[in-house]
């Protein structure tokens, strides 16, 4: 699996983290929805899951997943795909939906490569 991760600054973690996950989960709802800036256009994802609490977050896609923490000024974001394509089009969804709804607090993500979690790591 290719892997990438990108730390946000902001004093709202868990409330992003929430807005995401409620997001994604309409994807697959709601049969009309088309991410029209989402992934640089070509095929909607098939949504396969969205689970999360006020800390953490999951979202299942047919490209992949991403995972979400939310610690006290940050929310991590973890994007996992089995192909550059496939995690282009992950960390493409997820930055324009974040810096759309944290507009207002001007967040920004960075995706970098991940390094390999150890064993017993979340």
């Amino acid at each position: 699996m290719l892997t990438s991760e990108a730390t946000v600054e902001t004093e709202h973690p868990g409330r992003y983290l929430t807005q995401l996950s409620k997001h994604a989960s309409k994807m697959g709802a709601n049969r009309l929805h088309r991410p029209r800036s989402h992934a640089g256009g070509g095929e909607p994802p098939e949504m396969r899951g969205a689970e999360w609490s006020g800390t953490d977050g999951t979202v299942t896609l047919n490209w992949g997943h991403w995972t979400m923490h939310a610690a006290p000024g940050t929310l991590t974001l973890r994007a996992e795909a089995d192909s550059e394509e496939n995690l282009r089009r992950i960390q493409d969804l997820v930055t324009a939906r974040l810096e759309k709804i944290g507009r207002r607090d001007r967040l920004t993500v960075n995706w970098q490569p991940a390094s390999p979690r150890g064993r017993g790591e979340p």
